[in-house]
């Protein structure tokens, strides 16, 4: 051969510039005497010719490996964790969040009280009297609330034989809720004016309004009690007791609840809906 030494390129690495980045290019040259190269012969081409298959083969073997073994970039991580919890049932999801709502949902699942019939028409009677023939409640009212409350427990002794404690704390449940639910939710626009002139400061709403408005309380009570923590037990009875409290009124209907409503008009402005 001509040239003592032939120059040959066996390895070159290049990185190139991306985002900026300072661009890097390794490469290196190696020479090889003319001994150490092998003649060109039939044989010596197809040997070559079998190498490079070779080499090729193992190379694309080695990058599908390269591809799936690849690990993920955080955009990637983040971006199935996004698609994991987009795939969660929403049904399951509400599940698990309400968990912590489970006193306040499930009192207020328990807690049902069944308002008998002709204890709705006289709803329905109060709703009329008020909102479309503009009148109101004569007050005082007699019996008021705190008199119903004294007769249940009258009666609750003599059927039962005894006083019990549960019964007196039951009612004076019901006279606190109803002292203090009175003039936020229980009344109607009309008779908002009516309430300032016969509740003066520190007398109790329930030594003045009768059962008119004791029943409007019944409705509410669900709702209110939904907010007090109270084990599933005490629920169940607490549910039976004012059930038969209100049987109890409608036991007592003719006397205590009017059949008309007379008195002066409401001065206030109008509306079918209680004010909150």
């Amino acid at each position: 051969m001509a040239l003592a030494s032939t120059k040959l390129r066996c390895k070159k690495q290049s990185y190139e510039r991306t985002n900026g980045d300072t661009s890097f290019i390794t490469s290196w040259d190696e020479w090889v005497g003319a001994d150490r190269l092998m003649k060109h012969t039939e044989d010596n081409v197809l040997k070559q010719q079998a190498l490079d298959k070779k080499q090729g083969m193992e190379k694309s073997t080695k990058s599908g490996r390269s591809a799936q073994a690849k690990p993920k970039s955080s955009a990637d991580v983040k971006q199935d964790k996004e698609d994991t919890k987009s795939n969660v049932p929403k049904g399951k999801k509400r599940k698990a969040d309400s968990g912590t709502e489970k006193g306040n949902v499930s009192a207020e699942k328990l807690v049902k009280i069944q308002i008998p019939a002709t204890l709705k028409k006289q709803l329905v009677d109060d709703w009329e009297f008020i909102t479309q023939q503009n009148k109101l409640v004569k007050l005082p009212r007699s019996p008021t609330v705190d008199d119903i409350l004294t007769k249940y427990l009258e009666y609750r002794s003599k059927k039962d034989g005894m006083m019990t404690d549960a019964v007196g704390e039951i009612l004076n449940g019901i006279r606190c809720y109803f002292d203090k639910a009175l003039p936020v939710i229980l009344l109607y626009k009309k008779e908002r004016q009516q309430y300032h002139e016969a509740v003066p400061e520190k007398v109790s709403p329930s030594s003045v309004y009768g059962a008119e408005h004791l029943l409007r309380l019944f409705v509410k009570l669900p709702e209110l009690i939904a907010y007090v923590k109270i084990e599933e037990e005490t629920l169940i009875r607490l549910q039976q007791k004012l059930l038969d409290f209100i049987k109890f009124l409608q036991k007592n209907q003719g006397t205590f609840f009017l059949s008309a409503y007379d008195g002066p008009k409401a001065s206030e402005g109008s509306g079918k809906d209680k004010e909150s």
